[in-house]
């Protein structure tokens, strides 16, 4: 062993102070040496250590001084011996220490040489380590810390640093698993030496790699190091501030020190660093953590992990972070509310807590429920979360149920839809996880709960029953009163002595009342010598006092006075009453009543439970309008989240869930695939996994689980299923079984119902759609079957077969590029021949279902026959027959065969009306199919057949001119390309105004048959008086729709009409007719239509709301298609907003919504909407204007929008006639997402409304706007506009309040003039109070005229030549002036009174009845 130095080393603050001397025996470095020597020397140093062993530092610390000094610039190779070696010093020395550290006979010579080696050691080691991880941290001297280059480091030198600290971390572990105390005397290791070991633990950890599951070996061996350090060396103080300062700087340590305290708490006993480190979070200022965003979440991420690892000493330590609630910083908010939830689930959860942990079960609770309606929704969200997860683990009480359920009902109408997304998971998650019943039906779950109440009231009637029928106190007084006078007797004659010795135990109570119910609690344990001896110390002791008082009679008799008082005592119903009451005051507890039978209880505990059970399902049945409403919002997450929600209910057997499951159904059109793909999903769940024991049973509940679903199914619906069901079949999701079982119940191989048959047919249909072949391989026994000769009493299901039979003609549409004949079937053919039957004889049968039947008969005709036209035509020449041969003649008339229905009707002849609207209806139906049958089908064939020729020339030119082709160059063949598109488009247009000239000449032509209903239908539609059927009257209208859809002649000359009975007609029918009959003629000859486009507008203020519906969607149609123009009558539209129709309000919705995303439309029509809406004469009322606006206004998002719109509506306070009007304008400003160059815009338009702030409402708009905006900016400049903003309102609103003090009238009168126009007089109110007049009263006004529109005259046309204006005609129906059958046929128009413009015909859409 060397000499022992006459220095002590000091470990220094920085390396620089080990230059620097600090005291006469303190070690100084005596020279640096330079970068060559470094490795030499270094050398020298191992050469000594294998001779002095770890002591050698002694002699050598200026070298390795030297290599720290020099690290960056010194080689390598050196740096890396230099760490091999002193790995190996302080493993020797770890190794020498223990056996020295035993020695009790170590010197004080010896103990300070140890401590210097051990602190030089240590020194060197530590910093080597600090300066290779710096290195890997910052890429140098080849060190990767990303891995890219450990290939490269293994075939070099084979080092790498991360692979290597470890071993070193371990080796300082178990160092300082030593007894290093010996080396000081025995005293506290000094904290400068156990800080420079942990240093390198937290600045390994501060790297976010370190959390990287390929590190875990690392973090567990920094773990273990600070254990021993916080275990051995009172680290306690020095790791919890550090840990804290980590947690505010480095998010990613959050988990690793959860961990790390997680085990220290478990496995080293240290419980208390816990609370240390929760009290040091505790103690940080709430008004800190909300300022520092990015340090709370390190606190946050730590709370949560140690709760969800060591919740029950967490729990201990708790109350220092609740004041943490009542904080602004919602991340802290939910760390602890997380850290609650923990605890419930893992610590306060079952039925064996104790008192006071059922307490704080129900205090953590309580805070969980009360931030439900937290104001942050980030809060809301993350306890809806937890509450979640308390359910799913069945851990919250049943007592709570009801009302967590009640406020997660509340949470669905939350602003947030993040909140709203997790309320409707919560509620999934009740329904999973309810303690009740599989089905919750509120229903069947109303009978078993009234049923058992009713039990349990005969029970307790019976129990009262009973307990009245038991012995009464004076009936027990009177068994026990003779024992009670021999014990007496035998008391009185005792000897004294005895008397006493016997008495020392028994005292008096401090007051009578008490004693009194001493006596009778002896009493009624038949102790009757105590009773006895304590009633006649009592009557001595309270002499004279109630109730130890008798009569003077029995002074003398000591025995009939003592029985006297314990009669009272017993049997005095009133005393029981006041000893009750002194015990309840004494806090002492009652006397135990007598238990309740066991099957009361039980009864009493099945009714609480069919009671929780009904509430619960009361309130999932509630929240299932809200959910349902929820499907069409614009979240994609939220209507994922409800459609799942009404899978979950679904399977519980709600039956209100079906609603809800059929709302779903139209979101399988969705653009997002993500809906789409969600609906079908749940679809797949609910009805492709049915229960049953066989192939057989499971396809009869997925056949009952779907024909439930179409059960009073709208068309819409049944259209969405289908799209399911074919997206189904096409995938082979649906079994052959299912397939059989429907064509069974179709053929009625097994008794059916007609409604069953009829759900079978729709479904094949449906299928048939992804595979034609479902229908096309039994098209014989559809027509055999569903159109055979019973027919007529069920045409329900021949039209559904006739649906199902017309998939085939939607699928054998050729691909494209082929051209294949399209696929048709004879005329001659089963099916063609079973419909013309089953049309003809049931048009002589009163059926409501004959005309819908029919209209799908001639549909399929025209979609699948050769030559439809003579098919229709032969059934069309059978019907007239019919009705001539019914028409009634007076007698000796006859009536020909050939004679024509106008010319029948003419006469005085009588029909039934049904006969004549079948007639009709038939007529329109085969009139719009032909045109839709020229349109599609013949101008098609003429296509295929026209490049078929040119193709066949093509090959034929190709063939003859192959050497010719060859000569030419690229430039020759692009040239004759083009010439042959433009020969193809030449060729359409041809072949359009072919079919165009058929339809303008022909169709309508006196020599066709069509053209025989023509004065029929005109006649019934010009006399509503006559003809006042209903039914006949939608039909006729209907009918003159589809003959206007023929001819742009023809719809020329009659738009009027058709017009005029939208207007006038006073059946709802016929108007909803029209309107669906004018939005097809306005796609097919926009320009005849467009002048009559006001009266479009006018149906959507229609009395009849399903007048209102039908005019919303065909207007909704038509503007998106832009078919028609977007003008300032779409507030007729926005004043759908405020329908009392919820249907009509959903439908406008959808409408803006759609518009909103066609640029900037809404912005470009908000001005004259919020004109239009807030005029007094037309608009609606204040409050409806405003929930209009709301809805208007959220579709403005962009920046630039909102500052135009500022402006906009501050310049229109200027040309704003009423206060009313200037409300509005100011509301409108409240509902724009003000910005600093919206400010900015309104403070330059300032002058436009400074006159209005006198009004009240006006300012406080502004003021809003200005506070919204504030809450909103941070800029000091920003703030300082605002300030000067809202100072001018005040100051103006302050000088108008001023100027109208004294009432405006006074001022006139005084002045001698009439009143400003600024201020509404009485009679101008009433005037602007007068709304626009009903619809109803409209139509009924007599005096109002109805004028054709003025034509639109193309710009190149105006100022050629003056025209003279007109007289505007007005129409009256016949039939208001006289009755003449003559009297009204036509309504034709002169040229001048109606546009004579024609538009080629684009296409054709149906028209359906109502």
């Amino acid at each position: 062993m060397p000499a022992p130095p006459s220095w002590e080393f000091h470990l220094p603050l920085s390396p620089g102070d080990l230059l620097r001397s600090g005291g006469p025996a303190q070690y100084v470095v005596q020279e640096v040496l330079p970068i060559a020597q470094v490795a030499a020397q270094l050398a020298e140093f191992r050469g000594a250590f294998r001779v002095q062993g770890p002591l050698a530092i002694l002699q050598h610390f200026d070298t390795l001084y030297s290599l720290l000094h020099h690290f960056r610039s010194v080689n390598a190779a050196v740096k890396e011996d230099a760490l091999e070696l002193m790995t190996k010093v302080v493993s020797r020395y770890s190794s020498d220490l223990s056996s020295i550290l035993d020695d009790l006979d170590l010197s004080p010579s010896e103990r300070t040489t140890h401590l210097n080696a051990l602190k030089m050691n240590c020194y060197v080691l530590t910093h080597l380590v600090e300066a290779f991880e710096i290195d890997c941290k910052s890429g140098l001297a080849g060190l990767d810390p990303s891995g890219k280059n450990k290939k490269n480091h293994a075939t070099g030198s084979g080092f790498c640093w991360e692979d290597e600290r470890q071993p070193l971390i371990q080796l300082l572990t178990q160092l300082l698993q030593l007894d290093l105390r010996r080396l000081w005397c025995g005293l506290v290791v000094e904290e400068e030496f156990i800080s420079l070991v942990t240093s390198n633990c937290y600045r390994i950890l501060e790297k976010p790699s370190i959390s990287h599951q390929k590190h875990r070996a690392t973090r567990e061996a920094v773990m273990h190091l600070l254990a021993v350090a916080l275990t051995h060396y009172d680290h306690m103080l020095s790791a919890t501030l550090k840990i804290t300062q980590m947690l505010q700087h480095f998010e990613h340590v959050a988990p690793v020190f959860a961990g790390a305290v997680s085990l220290w708490a478990t496995e080293y006993g240290m419980k208390s660093m816990v609370g240390e480190l929760l009290r040091e979070i505790g103690q940080k200022c709430p008004q800190d953590l909300a300022r520092d965003a990015s340090g709370v979440k390190g606190y946050a991420t730590f709370l949560s992990e140690l709760a969800e690892q060591i919740p029950a000493i967490v729990l201990s330590n708790m109350s220092v972070l609740l004041h943490h609630l009542d904080g602004e910083s919602y991340v802290m908010r939910n760390a602890i509310l997380t850290a609650m939830a923990e605890m419930l689930l893992k610590v306060l959860s079952g039925d064996q807590l104790e008192e006071a942990a059922r307490g704080t079960r129900d205090q953590f609770l309580d805070t969980l429920q009360a931030h439900l309606c937290d104001v942050n929704g980030f809060v809301r969200s993350r306890v809806l979360q937890l509450f979640t997860r308390i359910v799913q683990q069945k851990a919250l009480p049943l007592a709570r149920f009801q009302a967590v359920v009640s406020l997660a009902v509340g949470r669905l109408q939350d602003k947030s839809v993040l909140v709203v997304k997790n309320a409707i998971q919560l509620l999934a998650a009740f329904l999973s996880n309810n303690p009740f019943s599989c089905k919750l039906s509120c229903t069947d779950l109303a009978e078993p709960l009234k049923k058992e109440m009713q039990k349990l009231q005969e029970m307790r009637d019976e129990r009262t029953t009973a307990a009245a029928a038991l012995i009464t106190p004076e009936e027990e007084w009177e068994a026990m009163l003779p024992e009670l006078r021999a014990t007496i007797h035998q008391l009185l004659h005792t000897l004294q002595g005895d008397e006493e010795e016997e008495e020392t135990a028994l005292e008096v109570e401090e007051t009578a009342l008490s004693t009194a119910e001493r006596i009778i609690q002896l009493l009624r344990k038949l102790n009757y010598k105590d009773a006895i001896r304590l009633t006649q110390r009592a009557m001595c002791h309270f002499d004279g006092e109630e109730p130890f008082t008798s009569s003077s009679v029995l002074e003398n008799d000591k025995e009939a006075m003592t029985l006297a008082i314990l009669r009272t005592l017993y049997t005095d119903f009133h005393l029981e009453n006041d000893i009750q009451q002194l015990s309840h005051s004494n806090g002492e507890d009652p006397v135990i009543e007598e238990q309740p039978p066991p099957e009361l209880v039980k009864q009493e505990m099945l009714v609480q439970y069919l009671q929780d059970a009904h509430n619960f399902s009361m309130k999932i049945t509630e929240a299932l309008s809200m959910v349902s409403r929820m499907m069409y919002e614009s979240s994609v997450s939220v209507v994922q989240e409800a459609i799942e929600f009404f899978v979950t209910v679904s399977q519980f057997g709600v039956p209100q869930a079906l609603l809800g499951v059929r709302r779903m159904l139209p979101l399988v059109w969705s653009k997002e695939p993500g809906i789409r793909e969600t609906v079908l999903s749940a679809y797949r769940r609910l009805y492709l996994s049915p229960s049953g024991d066989s192939e057989r049973a499971r396809a009869q509940s997925l056949v009952q689980s779907f024909s439930l679903l179409m059960v009073d199914a709208s068309l819409g619906t049944i259209q969405c299923l289908e799209e399911i069901i074919s997206e189904f079949v096409q995938k082979d999701e649906i079994k052959p079984s299912v397939v059989h079982l429907l064509w069974e119940q179709f053929t009625e191989k097994a008794q059916r119902s007609s409604l069953e048959r009829c759900a079978a047919v729709m479904l094949l249909g449906m299928m048939a759609r992804g595979k034609p072949e479902i229908v096309g391989s039994n098209l014989d026994v559809l027509v055999k079957t569903g159109l055979d000769e019973k027919v007529i009493e069920d045409y329900r299901l021949a039209q559904e077969v006739c649906n199902a039979i017309s998939k085939l003609a939607n699928s054998n549409k050729p691909a494209e590029g082929k051209n294949l004949a399209p696929f048709r079937l004879p005329q001659t053919h089963l099916l063609f021949g079973c419909l013309s039957e089953a049309v003809t004889k049931g048009f002589a049968q009163p059926s409501t279902l004959w005309i819908p039947f029919t209209e799908t008969a001639v549909t399929l005709t025209y979609q699948l026959a050769e030559g439809p036209e003579e098919i229709c035509a032969q059934i069309l020449r059978c019907c007239i027959q019919q009705a001539l041969e019914k028409l009634q003649e007076p007698p000796g008339v006859a009536t020909e065969a050939g004679t024509s229905p106008s010319s029948v009707l003419g006469s005085t002849k009588m029909l039934p009306t049904f006969l004549l609207t079948h007639l009709i209806s038939l007529m329109g139906n085969v009139a719009l199919q032909q045109v839709v049958h020229l349109e599609r089908a013949v101008s098609a064939e003429l296509r295929r057949r026209r490049v078929l020729g040119e193709e066949q020339e093509a090959k034929k030119h190709v063939g003859n001119s192959i050497k010719e082709q060859n000569a030419k160059n690229i430039e020759n063949e692009t040239t004759m390309e083009e010439d042959l598109g433009l020969v193809g488009a030449s060729a359409d247009d041809t072949e359009a105004e072919l079919i165009r000239s058929i339809c303008e000449t022909e169709l309508l032509d006196g020599k066709q048959l069509l053209s025989a209903f023509v004065p029929l239908v005109l006649k019934i539609c010009n006399n509503p008086g006559i003809y006042n059927d209903p039914a006949l009257s939608a039909a006729a209208a209907l009918a003159l729709g589809k003959l206007c859809m023929i001819s742009a002649q023809f719809c020329e000359s009659h738009l009027r009409l058709l017009f005029t009975m939208m207007e006038k007609s006073t059946l709802s029918g016929v108007r909803s007719n029209l309107m669906i009959a004018a939005g097809d003629l306005a796609i097919r000859f926009p320009n005849l239509v467009e002048p009559w486009t006001p009266h479009l507008y006018a149906r959507l203020r229609d009395p009849c709301q399903g007048v209102r519906q039908t005019a919303g969607l065909v207007m909704t149609h038509l503007i998106l298609k832009d078919m028609v123009k977007v003008k300032g009558q779409v507030s007729e539209m926005a004043a759908l907003l405020i329908d009392p129709e919820e249907e009509i309000v959903g439908l406008a919705r959808n409408f803006f919504s759609e518009l909103s995303s066609k640029g900037n439309a809404i912005y470009n029509l908000l001005p004259d909407i919020i004109s239009r809406l807030s005029d007094p004469d037309c608009g609606v009322e204040e409050e409806a204007f405003r929930t209009i606006m709301r809805q208007l206004f959220s579709y403005i998002t962009k920046e630039k929008q909102t500052e135009s719109l500022v402006e906009k509506l501050c310049q229109r306070f200027r040309t704003a006639r009423t206060e009313r009007q200037y409300r509005d304008l100011s509301h409108c400003l409240t509902l724009l997402p003000l910005s600093e160059r919206g400010l900015r815009k309104m403070q330059d338009n300032f002058d436009c409304f400074a006159d209005k702030l006198h009004d009240l409402s006006v300012y406080n708009s502004f003021i809003a706007a200005l506070n919204r905006l504030r809450r909103s900016v941070t800029k000091l400049e920003t703030k300082a506009l605002i300030e000067e903003m809202e100072q001018k309102l005040r100051a103006c609103h302050t000088r108008g309040m001023d100027s109208t003090e004294v009432p405006r009238e006074i001022l006139c009168q005084e002045e001698g003039k009439t009143p400003l126009p600024g201020k509404k007089s009485q009679v101008a109110g009433s005037c602007r109070r007068r709304r626009r007049r009903p619809m109803s009263i409209a139509n009924n006004d007599a005096d109002s005229s109805f004028v054709t529109p003025e034509p639109r005259v193309p710009r190149r046309c105006r100022g050629t030549a003056p025209r003279r204006a007109a007289k505007k005609p007005t129409v009256t129906f016949s039939s208001d002036e006289e009755n003449s059958p003559e009297a009204g046929l036509y309504a034709e128009l002169t040229d001048d009174e109606t546009p004579s413009k024609v538009t080629p015909i684009a296409r054709a859409s149906a028209c359906r009845d109502l």
